[in-house]
């Protein structure tokens, strides 16, 4: 979590920040705090998603790297056989909402103003100008981002986190807390890589590998509907898990927290 530059406060639950708190608290206690509410908020809404037996997923990245492209895509791909639905994050503007709306989905923009990353307070909030009746696939976009979104329950279900082949290969291992955590990576834009020189598929992998991940990697390219079949396919497996585990009043969160540490009751 971002103790120094203050991206620990959004608008979601900046309310729980500053108020009153004991004589002698610290500053850890009080993030602290503030980490514990937003993993009770984020149980609240894991559960609000496992009784409507949606998949809930947080498609991370940094930005540029394709998220927006990949959802239109799978949109298009995926629409008469599941509803989707989306939540997206950026700091300012509607843009990427306008863009799932125009593809027949609901979709809500959060505005997260200085805030570098999304909340389970403020996704709590995004649901409750939504109607998820029907919803089989709910999309949260975080803000581009390959740092502090991998620090935040949101009451998803699974992490993808993609890696787009322009960024470098060695991104994994530079930023281990976002590659850690996913359950899935996709290297996007894959129809680039005839033009360029300095990334190697084979060493995106082994990045990630040696942080003991054994997530699956997926090329793929959204624009070109290269390797899709692999992340549709994907989808497909991890909404049937979801469901079965739904049926035995069960649940799935997110494979590996960040730093290691588990971050919500298990």
């Amino acid at each position: 979590m971002c103790d120094t530059c203050g991206c620990n406060l959004t608008p979601g639950n900046r309310k729980f920040a500053y108020k009153p708190v004991e004589p002698g608290a610290t500053t850890v206690s009080v993030l602290q705090n503030l980490l514990k509410k937003n993993d009770d908020q984020a149980a609240h809404n894991r559960a609000h998603f496992d009784s409507r037996g949606i998949l809930t997923i947080n498609l991370m990245s940094s930005p540029g790297s394709g998220k927006t492209a990949l959802l239109e895509a799978t949109i298009a791909a995926l629409k008469n056989e599941f509803k989707i639905a989306v939540i997206e994050g950026d700091l300012e503007t509607e843009n990427d909402a306008e863009r799932i709306r125009a593809q027949g989905v609901p979709a809500h923009q959060i505005v997260t103003g200085t805030a570098c990353h999304l909340d389970a307070h403020l996704v709590h909030d995004a649901l409750h100008h939504m109607n998820l009746n029907g919803v089989d696939i709910l999309f949260i976009e975080n803000v581009g981002n390959l740092v502090c979104p991998a620090s935040f329950d949101l009451g998803q279900h699974v992490n993808v986190t993609l890696l787009s082949v322009t960024e470098g290969d060695d991104k994994p291992a530079k930023y281990p807390v976002m590659f850690r955590a996913a359950d899935a990576v996709l290297l996007s834009k894959t129809d680039l890589l005839p033009h360029l020189d300095d990334f190697n598929p084979v060493r995106a992998t082994s990045h990630v590998r040696n942080l003991a991940n054994t997530a699956p990697v997926i090329q793929l390219s959204a624009r070109k509907d290269i390797g899709m079949d692999g992340w549709y396919n994907w989808l497909r497996e991890q909404l049937a898990a979801q469901r079965a585990l739904a049926a035995d009043g069960a649940t799935r969160r997110p494979a590996i927290q960040p730093d290691g540490i588990q971050l919500h009751a298990v």
